[in-house]
């Protein structure tokens, strides 16, 4: 199908043909989306949907692409990208925020509230879609512990809303990673306390951030989950990988979890450095390192 068609179709959702999604990961890698898709609400979201199911056309969501990496060859069919559903409500000591809005300002805007239990979210550079999605967690905290709620787009284009009980959270997981389900915004029930309490938490937890991690240089954030027992960083550290680049990418001197680009760095370069460091780790010490990174789309 031609893309004046489609867009035509879709007027006047904001669509971008053939856009490299380099330009919008946090690892600045990622080859180019068929058809990227801006939309402005949920019922727009609910829109592409139903036209996607008519034409055939595959979908998926990006997200915040923070804890991502997007294959070489790019992705087919419509990338939807929910930045611009941001908002953020209060109501009572529940926070209700949309799927786009970053987790920073979530956090930012809980302090102004006066309101505790998301300031471990202070440093997480995603979405509040994508934090769901992932149970995202810092420093001792986890979006389950304050999450109430979840509204969400079916596969089919129904709307429907989840509870905290049928989200089946556990270690960075939850029941829409089984499920291709689009989560359009989220509750969060929260307590009162003093606004100085919830800014000094935020600034211990902002300090230890910026003195443990390479905010210095691209990267996708932490890639591997924590194995049971084991401390990833320090795996990578005795498996003598600290430092190594491959092509652009360099398991980060300042945090082996983290990687990062140098400056020209592909999705393959990232994939095939996290292969060697799986197989390094597990020769040396019998432990298989899980990414917490998803890698999706097509090779080159």
């Amino acid at each position: 199908m031609k893309q004046e068609k489609i867009a035509a179709d879709l007027t006047p959702i904001n669509l971008v043909f053939h856009e490299p999604l380099s330009g919008y990961t946090y690892t600045k890698t990622g080859g180019p989306a068929d058809i990227l898709a801006f939309p402005k609400s949920k019922e727009e979201t609910q829109r592409i949907i139903y036209y996607c199911n008519e034409q055939n056309i595959p979908w998926l969501v990006l997200g915040n692409a923070s804890n991502l990496i997007v294959k070489d060859g790019g992705i087919r069919g419509f990338v939807i990208m929910l930045d611009e559903l941001s908002a953020i409500h209060l109501s009572g000591t529940t926070i209700e925020a949309e799927a786009g809005a970053k987790l920073i300002d979530l956090a930012k805007r809980a302090l102004e509230f006066g309101l505790s239990g998301l300031e471990f979210a202070c440093g997480i550079p995603g979405s509040v879609g994508g934090a769901i999605f992932m149970n995202a967690g810092a420093y001792d905290g986890e979006i389950q512990e304050v999450f109430e709620s979840a509204e969400f787009l079916t596969p089919s284009g129904e709307f429907k809303t989840i509870s905290k009980e049928e989200m089946h959270f556990s270690y960075r997981h939850s029941i829409f990673q089984e499920e291709k389900n689009i989560i359009l915004s989220g509750r969060f029930a929260c307590k009162e306390a003093e606004t100085k309490k919830i800014a000094e938490r935020m600034a211990e937890l902002t300090r230890l951030r910026q003195n443990k991690q390479p905010l210095e240089y691209p990267s996708c954030g932490s890639v591997f989950k924590r194995p049971a027992g084991h401390f990833t960083g320090q795996l990578i550290q005795k498996a003598g990988l600290q430092g190594l680049i491959l092509g652009g990418a360099q398991v980060s001197k300042k945090h082996a979890g983290f990687i990062v680009n140098l400056g020209n760095a592909t999705a393959t370069d990232y994939i095939e450095l996290i292969e060697h460091i799986q197989k390094t780790v597990f020769e040396k010490f019998d432990v298989h390192l899980e990414t917490e990174v998803r890698i999706i789309g097509e090779n080159k």
